[in-house]
Order: structure tokens, then sequence, then C-alpha cells
């Protein structure tokens, strides 16, 4: 029999090792990250809100009710006005989804976005029809999906120029713990208000436009190289075309990183408006950090700004003149849900 002594010898100084190991852990920055980061809005909390016990099941092996995501939205009844969950169980979809206007109170719930894929390949001088994936029914849910657009990088100023992974043109749409992949136009944020929660957007030119007054919480946007070389690219062109238009896009935390280098936005419209907020910005953004690239007209209208960023390239000494670093009192309206009536319509937010 071993001696319990030596053992116990043995034990205690592993023991002290990881209590002081932990100690360590929940004091630096990334303990503390890894111990809030269970504050997270999963699947079963969206379930429990939205509160229906309606489900379509979908799985490409055939152990659901259908096959095709199309197939089961096509099923959803015409002016549906209770929420229908359509659990699309993990494997790559090969096809386009729309979800029109007649269909809302439609929650697509994937397995994760590493695990459930809606996948095309098009590009077109149609930024709508090259789309994966179009959404134009209110009260809509994404979770845990993937939406890609697999065509090759375009060439500007041609018919391979757009390839569009998601068109979101419905009013009060959410999208938590979802992927975004093109190359060029990745996200159309084309109208209404949506939120993304810990979603992942990919990209190179021009990766989240449109004129939708949208948040964006704790988001990734990665920025991949253009291969054609003779345009930087940029992460948002907003599209916002008057003062009395009430759009914008909203970045709160998150991180911008990848290859190359880009501009964290270009003006798209006379009054174009996107805000960064406590995020962090890698060296892939220039010191510009924005630009009027293809826009003609007075810039003194433009809303570019950022509020508490971090990271190299956060350097705000050589930003555009245009560009606004904002105060605590400037940004507070715009660095929660209610910038988009979220406490009216979301069912859960952070």
């Amino acid at each position: 029999m071993a001696d319990s002594s030596s053992n116990s010898l043995f034990i205690k100084p592993i023991y002290i090792a990881f209590v002081i190991a932990f100690a360590f852990l929940i004091s630096s920055p990334i303990g503390s990250y890894a111990f809030t980061a269970q504050n997270v809005i999963d699947s079963p909390l969206l379930t429990k809100k939205i509160g229906t016990n309606r489900t379509i099941k979908v799985d490409i092996n055939g152990n659901g009710e259908f096959k095709s995501i199309q197939a089961a939205v096509d099923s959803v009844p015409e002016g549906n006005s209770q929420w229908m969950i359509i659990h699309v169980r993990k494997g790559i979809y090969r096809e386009k989804v729309h979800i029109p206007s007649s269909k809302p109170y439609i929650f697509l719930r994937g397995n994760g976005k590493g695990r459930t894929s809606i996948v095309w390949s098009q590009s077109s001088s149609d930024n709508v029809e090259s789309a994966t994936f179009k959404v134009e029914a209110q009260h809509f849910i994404a979770f845990g999906i993937s939406f890609k657009n697999e065509a090759p990088t375009g060439v500007a100023y041609t018919s391979q120029n757009q390839s569009v992974a998601a068109f979101v043109a419905a009013d009060k749409a959410a999208f938590y713990h979802c992927g975004f992949y093109s190359t060029h136009n990745t996200l159309f944020d084309y109208k209404g208000r949506h939120y993304y929660d810990s979603c992942y957007i990919q990209g190179s030119i021009d990766f989240i436009f449109g004129r939708g007054k949208s948040v964006f919480h704790n988001c990734e946007m990665f920025v991949i190289d253009d291969k054609r070389l003779t345009i930087r690219g940029s992460i948002t062109a907003q599209n916002r075309k008057s003062a009395n238009e009430n759009s914008g896009f909203v970045f709160i935390k998150g991180k911008v990183y990848g290859v190359g280098s880009t501009y964290l936005g270009r003006a798209k419209g006379a009054h174009s408006r996107v805000v960064f907020a406590k995020t962090y910005l890698s060296i892939t953004v220039v010191p510009a950090g924005w630009t009027n690239w293809s826009y003609v007209g007075s810039t003194e209208n433009l809303y570019h700004a950022e509020y508490d960023c971090r990271g190299p390239g956060s350097e705000s000494k050589s930003r555009a003149p245009w560009a606004k670093q904002l105060t605590k009192e400037e940004v507070a309206p715009l660095m929660d849900v209610s910038f988009i009536d979220g406490t009216d319509w979301l069912p859960a937010w952070l």
C-alpha cells in the first residue's frame, strides 16, 4: 500500500499551483472575458422567449420533414401570425433561400455557424439577384447559421462584381451567432431595423452595405485581401441619403481584424452614418479610417464616428477630416438597442 503521507506531499503542490493559476485567471483580462463569456444568447433562451412549440425539422440526410430549407419555408402558411421554428440540422445546404414578406414570425434555428450552412455561388450585376439568402418578412430570427456566397472575387464595374451572402430587407430582423461569408458586398443590410449579436462577417469591399438601421453587438469583421489590388476596400458603405432618413450602422464592442488593409467605411450617401464604439481595431484599419471614394459632394453631413475604440487601428491623429471622435454624452443614444427600438420587438439582447 502506498504511503498516504507521501501522496499528500505530492498533491499539495499541485493543489497550490492550481489555486494560484485560478486566481491569476480570474484576475486577468483573459480570465475576466472567460467568465463573462457565459453571458451569451443561446438557442434555448430564444426558443423560450418566443414561446412556441411549432417546429419544422429540416435534415439534409432525410431525418426530418424536409431535406430543403426553402421547402420548409414554402410550407409555412401565408400570413403566418405565430412563431414557427424551422430547425435546420447540421449540414451544408446548397440552395438559395427566400423568406417572402407574406411569411413573418419565422425562427430559422441552426446547429451552429460551423455546423449549419446555406451556400450558393453566384455573381451578378444585381445585388439582390446574387444573394444566397433573402429575408423580406417582418419578425425574423436566425440563430447558428452560416450564409455563404462562394462566387470568386469579381472584377470591378462588370457583371461579376456583386456576390451577396445575405439580403436583409425585413423590419425587425435579428441574427444571433451567425456567419456571413463572401468577398464583395457580403451583407446587404438593405432597410429596416436589425440586430446582429455575436456574428462573424467576412469580406473585402463594402462588405456591410445598405441603408438599414442596425446594431452590431459583439461582432467580428474579418477583412480578406482583394485580389484586384486596385481598390482598397471598406467594411461599410452606409447609404443614408438625407438628414430625415432614420438609418445607420452602430458597432458596439466586437473587433476588426484580418489581412491587407481597409477603411472602416466609405461615403455611399450624402448623410452616411456609421459608428464604431468600444471596438478593437487591428492594424488592418488604415490611419485615415474613413474615405469618400466615389462620392461626389460635400463631406459636411457625413457621420463617420468612433468612441473609445482600442488597438493599433484606433489611433485617431491621421483620421479623415470629417471623422468624429464622440464624447460619452454624444454616443449614449446609440449605445444600446433603443437605437432600433429593440425593447419593443427583440426577443433577447445584451
